[in-house]
Parts: C-alpha cells; structure tokens; sequence
C-alpha cells in the first residue's frame, strides 16, 4: 500500500469489512439444510452484492498499482 492513498486505503478497507459481513451470513445460509423462498432471494442478493464488492476492491488495487510512487514528505 502507498503513503499517497489513505483515502483508497480506508475505502478498501471498508469494502473488505462489508464483504465478510456478507460473507459470514452466506455460510449462514448455506449451512441450513431448507432455505426459505426469503431465504433463497437473499442468498442470490447476497452473492450478486459480494461479487459487486470484490469488483470494486480490484478496481481499488489496479488503481493503487497503477499511482505513480511519490515520496513521503513529513
């Protein structure tokens, strides 16, 4: 990670937060046996949102990747 995106950082970092959120109810989801008509709409919006989420945290890495290094001043 560069000094120079503490601004991206903090919004990768939220992004990764939010992603295992949706995560962990995922597992939740999947660990029943019978999932409710709710339950089964929710498991689709939930992969649909986690897939949105690592797109968005790629996106972040291509930019950080791609920021030309500047040095640390302080």
């Amino acid at each position: 990670m560069n000094d120079q995106s503490p601004s991206m950082d903090e919004e990768y970092h939220d992004l990764a937060a939010k992603h295992q959120e949706l995560d962990t109810r995922l597992s939740q989801l999947t660990a029943k046996h019978y999932l409710s008509e709710p339950e089964q709409r929710e498991e689709v919006t939930l992969k649909k949102r986690k897939l949105q989420l690592k797109d968005r945290m790629e996106d972040i890495r291509r930019r950080r990747a791609d920021a030309p290094t500047q040095p640390h001043v302080g």
